[in-house]
């Protein structure tokens, strides 16, 4: 599998009380996109919609919902979908992209930018756009090209998601999922599997399959990061650690710039700008 060598600067953050200085939720993300790359700020008021009406993603069709909620997105122009964003309800959501044992899909699916979008605009709560996500994974799959370009860029997916109350994780490997739910401090997400022995939910055969693969001998206590991601991590996986472990070490401080802090930072290498790549960003307080 030949991943490109891109610049990573794709990250992202949520903190909760105790951990956030007021009593307020913050969510955080930032991007590594083609500098070429129209990124549009877009607004998609809330809709009902008749029986049996479709709605066309960047790829495929899908079953459309009878009400779609108000949505504010960070969205690449090209595409259906979203890089991040919110919606009327206070759900924050934002997507990674991530390669694990399982491979990477050419054919015509669901873009992760696309179930960020679904998500938003269907669901209610955190929890919610975590069950949106599953069954959209479990009916129509995840994969095509993420860059407009005539060289496919193909990537699974992480996603973070939170609302006023809590927050919570979705990792993927190919149609295998697994979710942790965050109910008080701080996390973060840079390009890589990050979900240990901590899960609260997974897909029915995600051991099983790792069992019969022989990735994992079913008496060890069962880590999906470790059980999932490559023996031999891509450039871009291996530089995201350096990321991942610094904003790990920033979201411990109770600082008031806190997220400035953290998307300027040189050491973490959160932020691109150069001929070919730039970052877009966005940062949400949700008041309780």
């Amino acid at each position: 599998m030949s991943i490109p060598e891109y610049p990573s600067s794709c990250d992202c953050f949520v903190s909760l009380p105790p951990a956030s200085l007021s009593p307020v939720v913050v969510f955080a993300k930032n991007s590594d996109r083609p500098q070429s790359e129209v990124q549009e700020v877009v607004y998609y008021g809330a809709a009902t919609h008749p029986p049996g009406t479709k709605v066309m993603c960047t790829y495929v069709e899908v079953e459309q919902a009878p009400k779609t909620l108000a949505v504010l997105l960070s969205r690449p122009a090209w595409l259906w979908g979203a890089e991040m964003g919110a919606n009327e309800m206070g759900v924050c959501i934002g997507n990674e992209a991530v390669w694990t044992k399982e491979p990477v899909e050419e054919c015509d699916a669901l873009l992760g930018m696309d179930l960020v979008r679904l998500a938003l605009e269907r669901a209610h709560s955190a929890k919610a756009a975590v069950q949106v996500i599953v069954d959209l994974l479990t009916q129509y799959g995840q994969g095509g090209s993420c860059k407009e370009d005539p060289l496919p860029f193909m990537y699974h997916n992480t996603f973070m998601m939170c609302d006023r109350l809590e927050a919570y994780v979705l990792e993927t490997a190919g149609q295998y999922w697994v979710v942790e739910r965050i109910t008080e401090g701080a996390r973060n997400l840079s390009n890589q599997l990050s979900i240990g022995t901590s899960i609260w939910q997974e897909h029915p055969q995600l051991r099983s399959h790792a069992l019969a693969q022989g990735w994992w001998n079913g008496t060890e206590e069962f880590n999906f990061r470790v059980v999932y991601s490559l023996k031999t991590q891509p450039v871009r996986m291996e530089a995201a650690k350096v990321r991942y472990k610094a904003g790990q070490e920033l979201l411990q401080r109770k600082e008031a710039q806190l997220f400035h802090n953290l998307h300027q930072n040189p050491h973490a290498d959160m932020w691109v700008m150069d001929q070919k790549w730039f970052t877009p960003r966005l940062l949400v307080r949700i008041a309780k």
